[in-house]
């Protein structure tokens, strides 16, 4: 059911005791999180587990969680704050970089041109970007880029200009001249940052419009999904800074492993800023990084997923045929990949439901995709469900995290 626009419900909680309606409003005083929003009853447990990520000591700061059945808004959520002070509560419309949920809404686009016959995933990149067939990439599948087999997570033969990162055709020249570490189509290797290079590029050729344009065009301007991939700077003041663990191992491999280590390599950055310097720079919000730079909050990413897991369309707004759904949904391989040494159900972009490393409740048929440091989003088609949670201090977990489970267990509990 959806919120009631006049006259809402509302109720406190104290700590120690939690009476659920429809609405919560800020809780002041006694140290307590400012927590907001609402749940339809039959999901109270959902905002019993979302207090007790706060109480927990597991790095919540803010953040904020959406979850919908048959595409109708079940659970609403915010709260938190936006800075490390503790001074300013986290809005409803607070955005943060959501990191790789950026890779599933760039596969999401990359499937809307699958489904429309404007690419093929099994046609060499080439047959869209001809400048690409170098060094034995001449016939390196689409699809391989799609499930990280295209033997290109990391650019190691050219040193690039501090500031390549932020620069799409320093990047998309590099990966032109690049030859695959190994054989494309035989080994998975998580592209962290090049595959949003690599996607960004075929969706630019084959439309001529830049990916970020495109998914705002074809995806979150039909369906009103506050997520941006290439933020303006008009909605910098209501950004939350995203806050990196040093403790995560993707992020310390850089002083924890030697510098040719694929790892390393994998996220080497241009600039050499630290973590929290470059993820919240005007360069980074600006760019339209389609790998890892996406904006959104729990609302706006569990908004695209109500569609991927109503065949493909929510509210009359279609973004592609159930077929099509089925298609880039589809397991590509079963494996551990190389950079993150992860187990991973692949999709075609997605990812499936991988309990050891991506965890999306009981389906196996869950797909979508997490963020480092704990955002994620996913679509359950089996129940018609998607979810969309965002957070704004990473943990140093490898997975999509212990606050992430407790919220989905909380879900399905009630189902």
């Amino acid at each position: 059911m959806t919120p009631p626009d006049d006259d809402r419900t509302t109720t406190q909680h104290d700590g120690e005791g939690t009476t659920v309606m429809q609405v919560m409003q800020v809780a002041q005083g006694s140290g307590n999180p400012p927590v907001q929003g609402w749940v339809d009853d039959r999901f109270r447990g959902v905002l019993e587990a979302y207090l007790e990520n706060f109480r927990q000591e597991e790095d919540e700061l803010g953040s904020s969680v959406h979850v919908t059945i048959d595409g109708i808004p079940v659970v609403d959520l915010w709260g938190g704050w936006v800075d490390e002070g503790r001074t300013t509560p986290w809005a409803e419309d607070t955005l943060v970089c959501m990191m790789s949920v950026a890779k599933g809404v760039s596969a999401i686009a990359v499937g809307i041109l699958i489904d429309r016959g404007l690419l093929d995933p099994d046609e060499p990149v080439a047959t869209y970007w001809s400048a690409f067939a170098q060094q034995g990439k001449e016939s390196l599948l689409v699809r391989w880029i799609l499930d990280h087999r295209a033997g290109l997570p990391a650019l190691v033969d050219e040193p690039l200009w501090p500031g390549a990162t932020f620069d799409r055709d320093a990047m998309v020249g590099a990966l032109e001249r690049a030859a695959p570490l190994w054989e494309p189509g035989t080994v998975a290797a998580y592209h962290v940052q090049t595959q949003g290079y690599l996607l960004g590029e075929l969706v630019r050729r084959v439309t001529g419009t830049p990916i970020g344009q495109f998914v705002h065009r074809e995806i979150t301007g039909p369906l009103g999904a506050d997520y941006w991939m290439g933020l303006p700077a008009s909605e910098f003041g209501r950004t939350a800074d995203l806050l990196p663990n040093g403790r995560s191992r993707l992020i310390a491999a850089r002083e924890a492993e030697a510098a040719d280590s694929l790892r390393v390599l994998a996220l080497a950055q241009n600039p050499d800023w630290p973590w929290r310097t470059m993820v919240n720079s005007t360069e980074w919000r600006t760019s339209e990084i389609a790998s890892a730079g996406g904006h959104g909050n729990g609302r706006s990413v569990a908004r695209i997923y109500a569609a991927m897991a109503n065949g493909g369309a929510v509210d009359g707004v279609r973004l592609m045929s159930p077929e099509s759904v089925g298609l880039i949904s589809t397991m590509q391989h079963n494996q551990i990949e190389l950079v993150q040494e992860r187990h991973y159900r692949q999709g075609l972009g997605v990812l499936l439901n991988s309990p050891g490393a991506v965890y999306m409740g009981p389906h196996e048929e869950a797909f979508g995709h997490h963020g480092i440091g704990g955002s994620a989003g996913f679509a359950d088609p089996v129940e018609h469900l998607s979810f969309g949670y965002a957070v704004n201090r990473m943990h140093e977990v490898g997975t999509n995290g212990p606050r992430a489970k407790r919220l989905i267990d909380a879900v399905y509990a009630a189902l």
